[in-house]
């Protein structure tokens, strides 16, 4: 059995959309250490009861002061010398550079890699994400050139990957449904009554906000009586974040019902009769496939990551990124045909069922790592 290692950049995460894969490297006897910055009390209990060592480090997930990435080396070096890990497996930018390069200098001998999405340094169009950009393509294909197999969770991601040569060679991608979604805890709920919109997300410009928020004040001006919910929280270390005054102004005017940040956003799902994600460009979206295992019919856009999740016309209906008119227009397709609400709800948990089960995805990652019981 190997001594496993996973580095995420975000704490809660290593539950939310790690845990299963966690408590199935622990049930096929694998020592299990997972690390992060700052991770909460609880957390750190959850792992403890699934029989994961956590171990903390001061990474810091969007910044870009030099000194402080180097001290998160250094702390990796260290930690992998005194674990002495067999497995690494990073996800989101930072863990993947930074793991995967510190991973080799310490002797690990085998590195796995998660690309989550291309973030904001791969979809600015700013002079400083440009070069940032540059640089974390640069580290990319140093660091994945480590690794013996690099997980994606989408093909538009992979093209990029390959068109810009970033793998070593193509024998390293693993394609995977996204994450996964555990579908006995996601299960089917009964439409609500009336017709209502959710958006789960951090508040962030490039996971299609603001969009949501225009499309509400103009669909509020004929049906002032529909609520278009938003369930999240302020990014404030992201650059792409939406203000607090921007948010503060769309609850003022009664155009977004704000619930903020939920641990379990099952209830909220339960409580919407559609869920909407206009984001830019994704990974594979979480909350999609949460709302496609409950029975949700979907509007998200034809983007990388998202239009996977959408088979046009059964379960949902993509729209353009950043196009509000056809995000009206979907959004209106519902209003005026509520009866497509349960047939598109009904195909929605059987493509979750086909494609998104967390243990499907699971297998093909612990079958790729050589970590199948």
């Amino acid at each position: 059995m190997a001594r496993v290692f996973v580095l995420g950049s975000f704490a809660d995460s290593l539950i939310l959309f790690r845990g299963r894969l966690l408590e199935e490297m622990v049930r096929s006897g694998h020592e299990v250490f997972a690390c992060a910055p700052d991770a909460s009390e609880k957390v750190r209990k959850a792992l403890d009861e699934m029989g994961v060592v956590y171990r903390d480090i001061s990474l810091h997930r969007t910044g870009t002061n030099p000194f402080r990435d180097l001290r998160t080396f250094v702390e990796l070096y260290r930690l992998f010398r005194e674990i002495q890990p067999e497995v690494v497996l990073s996800y989101t930018i930072k863990p993947v550079l930074y793991g995967s390069l510190t991973a080799k200098i310490a002797g690990v001998s085998r590195s796995y890699s998660m690309i989550e999405g291309l973030g904001f340094t791969f979809m600015g169009s700013g002079f400083k994400s440009r070069v940032l950009g540059l640089i974390t393509r640069r580290m990319y294909r140093l660091a994945l050139r480590f690794n013996q197999r690099v997980f994606f969770l989408n093909p538009d991601n992979l093209q990029v990957f390959v068109e810009q040569r970033l793998l070593r060679d193509g024998s390293q991608a693993v394609m995977l449904n996204g994450i996964g979604v555990d579908l006995e805890r996601f299960s089917p709920a009964p439409l609500p009554e009336g017709i209502s919109f959710l958006l789960i997300a951090r508040l962030l410009g490039d996971k299609g906000v603001r969009e949501y928020a225009a499309a509400a004040r103009r669909i509020r001006k004929r049906y002032p009586e529909i609520p278009f919910r938003l369930v999240g929280w302020l990014d404030r270390d992201n650059p792409d974040t939406i203000s607090e005054k921007e948010l503060d102004s769309w609850i003022r005017s009664g155009d977004i019902d704000y619930i903020g940040r939920l641990e379990d956003v099952r209830p909220a799902i339960r409580d919407a009769a559609v869920y909407v994600l206009p984001s830019y460009h994704e990974g594979t979206p979480v909350s999609v496939m949460e709302s496609m295992a409950m029975g949700r019919p979907i509007i998200t856009s034809d983007a990388p990551g998202c239009r996977e999740t959408v088979r046009e016309g059964e379960n949902g209906l993509l729209v353009p990124p950043g196009d509000v008119e056809a995000l009206v227009g979907a959004m209106e397709h519902f209003i005026e045909h509520p009866g497509d609400m349960a047939r598109f709800g009904r195909a929605s948990r059987r493509i979750a069922e086909e494609k998104y089960d967390v243990h499907k995805v699971n297998a093909v990652m612990m079958d790729a790592m050589g970590l199948k019981g």
